[in-house]
């Protein structure tokens, strides 16, 4: 019964932490989706690919969203068009890279600038290789899910056909609505298809803060379920694995650092307020394990991996838990060996 009590307690409290982050993820995104130019956004990117997947992991300090509240918006990003490179940097970083969690680490490891600083520098460079790796691939949409490649829509040929140019709207099959003269707006096109329509088609503000309004509750219904789902099982698994196993691992440098990672995983902390939890083992674990827990849990911890899979298929969710738990731990070890 004491478990049981423990259990529930653990789920709404990570609940209770995560809800307003995912909502202020939530509404990021709306208005990324009706009041961001998509052109204008993509303009400001950078095309080289590294500077690309570095301004992706630096938009945190513009958008500073948890973990819970990052995925939506760089789900948002990914149906804008905006590069592979900067939707991952974001997604990896911005939990960590952003002023409110910078002033929480500062505050709790004020006696140790190094881990504040380092924190940062370890984050941007795991999100910045994984960015630039993803980014390879010609095309991501074989590692998103269905629903969200068809919110991107079909890709664009890279030089339309005059032919296709001239055909008229009204000539091609589908459900169009007349919306002034010369101009019509498909209703059965791609979601992403049907908001660049609107967006043309210009229509009051009234109409763009109720569709935004509806976005967020549509968003908010998917997202929550799913965040209430990972929560369950984060407090699950914390009251059926004796944080005792854990921690008797934390003595030498290699199984220390493995130790706080499994716990970062398994914790499932809101990164505004893990590293209060992290500085509880300062005196106990070395300096590189902290920094395994405050970089690595961010990104892929137990409670976002069903956000993840809003987004991604499961082996593009594999391949980032590997690639970050990889980066985490040698970055680490490094640390470890070399301050040892």
């Amino acid at each position: 019964m004491t478990q049981l009590n423990n259990g529930i307690t653990l789920f709404f409290s990570l609940l209770v932490e995560a809800m307003p982050f995912l909502l202020l993820g939530v509404i990021f995104s709306s208005v990324l989706l009706l009041f961001v130019d998509e052109q204008k956004l993509l303009a400001i990117i950078p095309k080289n690919v590294v500077l690309a997947a570095l301004a992706g992991s630096l938009i945190g300090f513009l958008f500073p969203v948890c973990e819970c509240g990052n995925i939506p918006v760089a789900r948002r990003l990914l149906t804008k068009g905006a590069p592979t490179a900067v939707a991952i940097g974001f997604l990896l970083a911005a939990p960590t890279v952003n002023p409110v969690v910078f002033w929480a680490t500062w505050i709790a490891f004020r006696d140790q600038p190094e881990i504040v600083f380092l924190r940062v520098g370890f984050t941007l460079v795991v999100a910045v290789t994984i960015a630039l790796i993803f980014s390879a691939q010609t095309d991501v949409r074989p590692f998103l899910q269905d629903s969200l490649t068809r919110m991107m829509g079909e890709p664009e040929p890279a030089m339309p056909t005059p032919a296709a140019e001239e055909i008229s709207p009204l000539l091609k099959s589908g459900t169009f609505l007349m919306q002034s003269p010369g101009q019509v707006l498909q209703l059965d096109a791609p979601p992403a298809q049907v908001l660049a329509q609107v967006a043309v088609a210009a229509p009051p503000m009234a109409t763009r803060l109720r569709m935004m309004v509806d976005n967020m509750v549509l968003e908010l219904r998917e997202l929550g379920a799913v965040l209430v789902i990972g929560s369950a099982i984060a407090a699950f698994v914390q009251v059926a694995v004796p944080r005792e196993v854990i921690l008797s691992l934390g003595q030498g440098p290699v199984t220390s650092i493995l130790a706080m990672m499994a716990l970062a995983w398994v914790v499932s902390i809101c990164s505004t307020v893990d590293s209060f939890f992290a500085l509880s083992f300062a005196s106990t674990f070395t300096s590189g394990s902290l920094l395994a827990f405050l970089v690595f849990g961010p990104m892929i911890d137990l409670k976002n991996i069903s956000l993840l899979l809003t987004v991604f298929k499961g082996r593009a969710i594999l391949y980032l838990f590997v690639l970050a738990a990889q980066l985490v731990f040698l970055l680490t070890l490094v640390m470890n060996l070399y301050t040892g």
